[in-house]
């Protein structure tokens, strides 16, 4: 069937019973569509209809093309939906990385997202690996730490962790607390598995504790915080973790370098695109 028009005449008119209401709805004259009528009956060689003084009632066939017409408007529908959302960028794949400690402060807007453009797939990938944004590896990168320098990178401050060195208030009773740097040679320590880690409060603990005194390490934040929180040694907390626990006792006064600045990067090429700005609008900072 090369016309599409003949075929929502006739399932007009059986959706209204009358060529008057089908050419009112559809906004043309009742002879194209009483011309539309006739030319698929002479197509199918059998009625769309009966005629009767009250209307136009569909006959079987006639309600297997309306059945046939609906459920070809809407994939019509779909297809338009679809092609709106492929020319304003919002589908397909939306790629964002970040290490696994500052997921809890992401997936709000990750949820938001995903709840507002239900047609764009979001791949969130934790961990330490820098996925190199000028090879697509993600469209949208969390970093921490100093602050990057790549210039094809567009870089702008998210937010700031505060952080502070705690232990449990059972560890303390168990092996007590060290007065200052010079006895945490006699106490145990949590701190990274990279020699150099990218965290600021972290590469203070390796240059001020002893290797020796570092107990445990993970290359996964909130690993560490939970080994801390468990009371089995010293090391850092985040703000959230470490709120409204009386079981905590905090080692020393909290050195201005341990912030934790965070930072939002997304390649030039991609940074006016649909997708990122649409994603940033969700982002509110901690």
């Amino acid at each position: 069937m090369d016309n599409w028009d003949e075929i929502r005449s006739a399932a007009e008119v059986a959706r209204q019973g009358t060529v008057s209401a089908a050419a009112s709805v559809l906004g043309v004259h009742r002879a194209t569509i009483n011309r539309h009528i006739d030319s698929l009956e002479q197509v199918f060689g059998s009625a769309l209809f009966q005629r009767h003084a009250r209307g136009y009632s569909p006959t079987e066939l006639g309600i297997e093309l309306l059945r046939v017409a609906d459920a070809t408007e809407e994939q019509l529908s779909q297809l338009i939906r679809r092609a709106h959302s492929y020319a304003s960028g919002l589908s397909g794949e939306l790629t964002i990385t970040s290490i696994t400690g500052i997921a809890n402060i992401l997936l709000p807007a990750i949820n938001e997202f995903c709840a507002e453009h239900p047609q764009v797939k979001i791949r969130y990938i934790c961990g330490d690996r820098l996925l190199k944004l000028e090879y697509g590896e993600a469209h949208i990168a969390f970093r921490v730490g100093t602050k990057p320098k790549d210039p094809d990178n567009i870089v702008r401050l998210f937010t700031t962790l505060p952080v502070g060195l705690y232990a449990t208030s059972s560890y303390v009773e168990k092996y007590g607390a060290p007065k200052d740097s010079s006895e945490f040679h006699k106490h145990s320590f949590v701190g990274s598995n990279s020699d150099s880690p990218r965290a600021p409060f972290l590469a203070w603990l390796s240059a001020n504790v002893p290797n020796d005194q570092i107990r445990f390490r993970s290359n996964d934040v909130e690993v560490l915080e939970q080994f801390v929180l468990d009371g089995n040694g010293i090391g850092f907390l985040t703000g959230e973790r470490s709120q409204n626990r009386s079981d905590l006792v905090e080692i020393c006064t909290a050195d201005q370098s341990w912030t934790v600045p965070v930072w939002i990067v997304t390649h030039v090429d991609l940074h006016r695109s649909a997708k990122v700005q649409s994603f940033c609008k969700h982002l509110k900072p901690g």
